[in-house]
């Protein structure tokens, strides 16, 4: 995802500061922006020359501190973890001038409560982009307890000029896009896990009757089992209800390792 955010970002004429822990996850994540780029010159939606002008707009950097001490914009995009979150926010807190925008790519975790690990919480706002991130129009903008409306109004215009579409919500587990479809995949989970279906069999049902592009259980291999794991859990703590209960099954696949298109296997094989 966060290779996906800095592309859109330096596509559309923004210096990036592009932000790992190691070199060479920094030198791998460069290089996944450089062939996305590279397919979109194939596919003649993007010049050699465009391709190149994007590139000198990202710098990479594992300094986090160094890196965020000049921007306008923090877009964090690390796994849904609270914990991990926190840690990220108030480094980039401490380092980051005053007026900076704090945003979290979170796909569940409250920006109210990561908001308030800050000593800037009206400055703090969700800005959940969709994966694959070039791709998809949608960027769920997240307005915590507290976010001010110049905040907000803000990150409506800056991801218009993104070219994507910004949908405001308010900060609620899971806000609205993985509070409708998790509950969905979960339920698709639990329908394998009871004999119910194949999950080929339950992914042509959806795609075949409900016109939905991609089948639920495909769509998880893609999300990755252990973010859905992870988004279950959030939903099923913040509102305490068991329709949310993680089915044994996903628990199951997750402790295995097989979390889907990253591991190779989950409910498909991929070679």
């Amino acid at each position: 995802m966060g290779n996906g955010i800095a592309q859109v970002f330096a596509q559309n004429g923004f210096s990036v500061n592009l932000i790992e822990t190691k070199q060479e996850f920094l030198d791998r994540a460069l290089q996944t922006i450089e062939r996305s780029l590279s397919r979109m010159v194939k596919k003649e939606k993007l010049s050699e020359a465009e391709m190149a002008e994007t590139l000198k707009r990202i710098n990479g950097n594992i300094d986090l501190n160094l890196a965020v001490k000049d921007v306008d914009l923090v877009v964090e995009a690390v796994p849904e973890n609270f914990d991990l979150k926190k840690r990220i926010f108030q480094a980039v807190d401490e380092h980051a001038k005053a007026h900076c925008i704090l945003a979290s790519n979170t796909s569940s975790i409250s920006i109210t409560k990561l908001a308030a690990v800050t000593q800037r919480p009206g400055r703090v706002i969700g800005m959940h982009f969709f994966n694959p991130v070039p791709v998809m129009k949608l960027v769920e903008v997240v307005r915590g307890l507290v976010t001010d409306d110049d905040v907000t109004e803000s990150v409506m215009a800056i991801s218009k000029e993104l070219g994507k579409t910004p949908v405001e919500v308010n900060d609620s587990p899971g806000f609205v896009s993985n509070r409708v479809l998790m509950p969905m995949i979960n339920e698709a989970i639990f329908a394998v896990h009871e004999g119910v279906a194949t999950p080929e069999a339950i992914d042509d049902v959806m795609k075949l009757g409900m016109a939905h592009p991609m089948g639920p259980l495909r769509l998880a291999d893609f999300i990755g089992l252990d973010v859905c794991l992870d988004i279950l859990n959030v939903l099923y703590e913040g509102f305490k209800d068991p329709k949310y209960r993680p089915a044994p099954l996903l628990v199951k696949m997750v402790d295995a390792g097989k979390l889907g298109d990253k591991t190779g296997e989950g409910f498909y094989t991929y070679s």
